[in-house]
Parts: C-alpha cells; structure tokens; sequence
C-alpha cells in the first residue's frame, strides 16, 4: 500500500497548534453542516463570504456617498442626517455598511485560520498565502479612513493616534499629527484627501483579491443564493436592532476621554499609547512578517510533481479541467502524433493531488496489459503501483464480506488498517479502479472514505468523485458496477468513530444481498453462455 504523502517536518509548536484549530472548525463545521446542509456551510465557504461582504461594503458605501458632504464641516452634520431624518433608507445603509465591514474582518480571521490549520498555504500554495498578508492592511486602512469621515469623537480619536504613527516615518514635509491641534489646522483640502483614500484603497483592496484567487481554479468569489440571503437578512436584522450612530461631534478643542472602539477595527489604538508608536509599528511589522514567511517556515518537502506519458495523451483536456490549482495546461503537439494539444505540468503549482491521473481516460487498471500506462502518472505513486497495492489489500481481506477501503490520507479512513490503500485525494481513484476490484472478485465492496465532505483538502475531489460516480463527470462509473456494493464516507480526521460507524453499516447491507446475486465477474463469465441460449 502507499505510504502517506503527509508532510512531518512541521515544528512541534506549529503542529499541535493545527491540530488544536483543526478540532476547533471541525466541531464548528458538523454543527453547521448539521444546521445549514454542507452545501451551505458558511465556514466552506468563507472566501466567497469575504467577496461578497466587500460588494456589500462597496454598495452600501456608494449609496451613502450620494447624502455625504465632504466638506470638514458639514461632515458630521451630514452624517447625523444620515441617521436621523433618513435612517429609513440611508441609515440602514450606513449600518448595513458598518456591519458589513466588521463581519468582513470576521470572515477573513477565520480564513485564514482555516486555511492554517488545514495546511492550505505550504509548498505551491503559498502564493494565495502570500498574497493575502496585504490585503489585511488594506482591509484595515479601508475601515480606519472610513471611521475618519464621519468626523465625530471617536473619528479625532483615530485621526490624531494614526497621525502620531505616521509621524515617525520622515516622508511628509511636516508632521501629520499638527492638523490635529486646533480647528484652525484642519483644511477641508486636507479631510478631501481622506475621501480619495477612502475610495482608492478599497479599489486596490478589490484588485489584490483578484490576484489573491489567480493560482486556484474555480475559485469560489460567490456564496450560494440562499446563504447570501440569510446573510442579508442578518445584517437588516442587526442594524434595525442596533443603528450605527456617531459619538458626538469632534472637538480639537478637547480631548476624548470615553469612547466606544470598534474592536474588530481598532484593537491596537489602545496599544500606542500604551507601548508608543515603534512598539506599535514593531507589533504590526513584526507579525505581517511572520506570517508572509510561514510558508517556509519549516522548508516544505514537495512529492514530485504529475508526469506526462505523451504516447498515452491525446490532449483530451480533462486533467486541465479537473486541476484545482491550475497546474496543467494543453499546448501545441510536439511528438507529430494526429492530434493538436498535449499536457504540460508546471512543476512549480502541482500540489501531487493526484485528481489528473483519476481524470485520465488511459486510466484503466482492469486492462489485460502487463505494463499499465496512463496519460498523467504521479510518479510518487503511479496507477501500475496503485493497481498492485488494491491487490496487495484484497489479500489482507478477512471474513465473510469483505470490503476494501479507498481512502484519503486527509480524511478518517487513512487512519483504517487492513484491506486500505491511502490515496493524496480519492479523486485520485479512477472509476476504472472499483470496476477493477469488484469485476475481479478482490472485495465484496468498496468504500471510497475521503475528506469531510465541506472540507476537502484539495478542494475539488470529494465533489470530482461524486459526480464521477453520478455519471456527471468524465470518467464515468460504469452503468455495470453494482452500485449497492459502494459506498462513500466523508469524513474528517476526528470522525473515526462516524467512519467506522458507517462503515459496519455498509458491511451489514452487504450482507443482506441475495448470496446468489451473481458478481461481475461471474456475470461476465456467463454472459457468452447466456447469449448462446437465449
């Protein structure tokens, strides 16, 4: 049987941490599956959440700038109108443009502590990573800028703190924190600027997420109808219930003593005062770096990359179509073969998922060959090894029914000994392979064990392998396969117990099959005599 693909060259620290987060989001995820369905679990789908916040946060924010004035002057005022006379329309939207943004926040923590914990940013995916460090600043100076316009007590509480901060970098002609003293400092010219700000950064937020989603295919940007609804309807809910009102006019006269922070925005003002402004900048600093440089903290050790058999493609472009992370592409023949396209695999963004092989119309383990040969192989466990170890397992098969287990190394099932061979992903698993095993008599019944079914470790394999089996998806299941002698469990690391529970059931129905319904392979075997009778 293979061995597992796991990475364990993870710092101790760093592994039990994931491990801890991951028990974390998987109790978080069954009770919402269990709640929502897994098709709208919002912790799955917390990336397209965090796009859809963002169009939230820009409609509702161009809707308000229609009754703002920019003016330092009647900026409060404005606003107060917002809230009051207009608080029907107008003030919902500024609450559903506040909560909206701290949900955001929200949506983006818990991204990235998912993605964390489930080893999604090491190896070839560090560049989604990577690239999602920035967008955490420009999230926040989005949200900081916009708490400046409104222009009340907590609005010159963060003027005048994020002045002092940037204060300390000599790249303005004098010091920022000077506009701030008394109302004769502050220009209107200089409160325009902060709504340029307020407008521009969002729009380098929104082309830093479009980036951030290059390298993935079929990045989900929305979540589904239903979810987005409720999510509306929450967001009403809450700003019907508790209107975002402002804390009172600003005054550079006084000094703000009691205040209501947004702590999703603002945790750390606080801080300067506290430790001052380089303790600050050191914090800030001092984590984005860290979490930038996690991606090869410890050095990641990759499995080798999917390898094209060129004489065994013929550039169907189904490997291009089921690859999660954009790793294959077809490009113009280069062997004179009649056909115009082959694979071609770029070593630096295949993860070893192994999806392309189980994709591969070449992939037919139940072949009379000797040398079995596909069109994408995974050299760290190709599809000729992959048929010996079903084989290997179908001997190691004990009692009355016997039932083989193709499992995900991610998932319960790669834990399971005896009669198991692991997989980097089930979709690795071509439909040919269950034909294979069950037309040859190697086990009275397959159960295909991948990740849970919300949280699959490559993305697309649980539901490659579901519409595969369905018949939705090329490679088919065969129409011949008894389909009551398979069986899929999703189920994540922490479920043996519902593994095994699902498990013994399926054992227990194969059971109950009539003893004499015939096997494939015994109906193969009879289908010549049966024609010459009948």
């Amino acid at each position: 049987m293979a061995a597992s693909r796991k990475n364990a060259n993870d710092w101790l620290p760093l592994r039990l941490l994931k491990i801890g987060l991951r028990r974390g989001f998987d109790v978080l995820e069954r009770g919402a599956e269990r709640l929502f369905s897994p098709a709208l679990n919002p912790l799955a789908q917390i990336g397209a959440i965090s796009f859809f916040l963002f169009w939230i946060v820009a409609v509702s924010g161009i809707y308000l700038f229609i009754f703002f004035d920019t003016g330092i002057v009647d900026a409060y005022s404005s606003v107060e109108w917002i809230s009051g006379p207009q608080w029907y329309h107008a003030g919902v939207m500024r609450s559903f443009h506040r909560y909206a943004s701290d949900l955001m926040v929200v949506s983006v923590a818990v991204h990235l502590l998912r993605e964390f914990s489930l080893d999604r940013y090491r190896g070839t995916r560090w560049f989604s990573w990577f690239t999602g460090i920035p967008l955490i600043w420009f999230l926040y100076i989005s949200g900081i800028t916009g708490y400046w316009l409104v222009w009340d007590m907590l609005a010159q509480y963060v003027a005048q703190v994020s002045a002092k901060l940037l204060d300390i970098f000599p790249v303005f002609g004098e010091p920022l924190a000077r506009n701030f003293l008394t109302p004769e400092h502050l220009s209107s010219r200089f409160f325009s600027l902060l709504v340029f700000l307020h407008i521009a950064v969002p729009l380098i937020l929104l082309l830093g997420m479009w980036i951030h989603i290059q390298r993935i295919s079929r990045p989900k940007v929305n979540p589904p109808r239903l979810l987005a609804v409720l999510i509306l309807a929450a967001l009403l809910a809450v700003s019907l219930w508790k209107p975002a009102l402002s804390q009172g006019p600003a005054d550079l006269t006084r000094v703000p003593v009691e205040l209501g922070l947004d702590w999703l925005f603002l945790p750390l003002y606080p801080l300067a005062e506290t430790w001052g402004e380089w303790g600050l900048w050191g914090l800030l600093v001092g984590v984005s770096v860290m979490l930038a440089a996690m991606p090869w903290l410890p050095p990641f050790r990759r499995a080798p990359a999917a390898e094209v058999d060129l004489p065994n493609c013929n550039g169907c472009n189904r490997c291009v179509e089921d690859c999660p992370y954009e790793a294959i592409r077809l490009v113009p023949r280069t062997d004179g073969e009649p056909f115009p396209h082959q694979a071609e695999v770029s070593a630096d963004l295949c993860v070893s998922c192994g999806i392309c092989m189980g994709s591969c119309p070449s992939s037919t383990p139940f072949r009379r060959v000797q040398d079995l040969k596909t069109g994408i192989d995974l050299p760290g466990q190709p599809l000729s090894e992959v048929r010996e170890s079903v084989i290997a397992a179908a001997a190691e098969l004990k009692g009355e029914h016997r039932v083989m287990v193709l499992a995900c190394e991610h998932g319960a099932g790669g834990a399971d000994i005896g009669g198991v061979v692991t997989f980097p992903c089930v979709a690795m698993v071509p439909p040919s392979l269950i034909d294979f095993a069950l037309s040859k008599n190697l086990a009275d019944g397959i159960v295909v064990a991948g990740c849970s079914e919300s949280a699959c470790y490559n993305r697309l394999g649980v539901e490659w392998t579901k519409q595969r089996f369905a018949g939705a998806r090329d490679p088919y299941l065969r129409k011949r396969v008894p389909r009551d002698r398979l069986a899929t469990i999703w189920a994540s690391p922490f479920e043996s117990g519902r593994y095994e529970t699902e498990k013994e059931a399926f054992t227990a129905r194969l059971a109950t099959l009539e003893r004499t319904a015939p096997t494939l392979m015994q109906a193969e075997e009879d289908k010549p005599r049966l024609e010459a009778e009948g």
